[in-house]
């Protein structure tokens, strides 16, 4: 009889999804705790802040560098950064327990370096589309977008798991469509910045991404236009 002993209760983590969960709370424990006085002096009080100032997303900053056609280092990294600045620890809780939940999927269904792939570039389309389609000087922050893109992956393997049983694929997308409900909800009774925007082009991006990153979705597509 095998031994299963040492089977685990909870499958493991996979590590690159625990990496970026410990960047993205990391960064938020220094902020919390630096505003309390706990850490980093009476300087670190303003961490928040002057990190959102560093390293959010800013509109006002991007149409700066495309009028000038000059793209610095120091702003570009806003693309891949602004999803580890957060408002809260509650923010950041949200999007970290949301994040470890479709991470582990898509890390499992399509490997440590495309899950990378769908969450950075998920962020970088979600910031270009709050950039382009709103009107605001307000900075973007938050893990969301990119986090939104790893639940268009998950959509797409759910629409796809749905296609090859031949159920309906529309059922796919209950997730996004409940998600975005609720978040146009609270922007209606306590105000919001068009984040949803960006959520959305994340999603988009995520699913969009899945068609060639899924394994074997590459050799998929290929035989499809032969046949047509």
């Amino acid at each position: 009889m095998a031994d299963n002993h040492h089977i685990p209760a909870v499958n493991p983590l996979p590590p690159v999804v625990v990496a970026l969960f410990l960047v993205m709370m990391g960064v938020e424990a220094a902020m919390s705790l630096g505003a309390r006085g706990i850490v980093g002096g009476p300087e670190a009080i303003g961490w928040r802040l002057n990190w959102a100032q560093r390293y959010a997303f800013s509109p006002d900053v991007f149409d700066w560098m495309r009028e000038r056609r000059f793209w610095p280092a120091e702003h570009m990294i806003r693309f891949v950064s602004y999803p580890f600045i957060h408002a809260s620890f509650t923010h950041a809780l949200f999007a970290g327990v949301i994040f470890l939940a479709m991470g582990k999927m898509t890390a499992e269904r399509f490997g440590a370096v495309r899950m990378l792939i769908i969450f950075f570039a998920s962020g970088i389309v979600g910031a270009l589309a709050y950039a382009f389609l709103l009107q605001t000087h307000v900075a973007l922050i938050g893990a969301f977008p990119p986090v939104y893109g790893l639940i268009g992956a998950f959509t797409f393997m759910l629409w796809r798991q749905l296609s090859s049983i031949g159920a309906n694929q529309t059922r796919a997308f209950s997730l996004i469509v409940v998600l975005m409900g609720v978040q146009l909800l609270f922007g209606l009774f306590f105000g919001g910045n068009g984040g949803w925007v960006a959520d959305l082009a994340g999603f988009g991006t995520g699913f969009v991404l899945s068609f060639f990153l899924i394994p074997g979705g590459w050799n998929d597509i290929l035989a499809r236009v032969r046949r047509d």
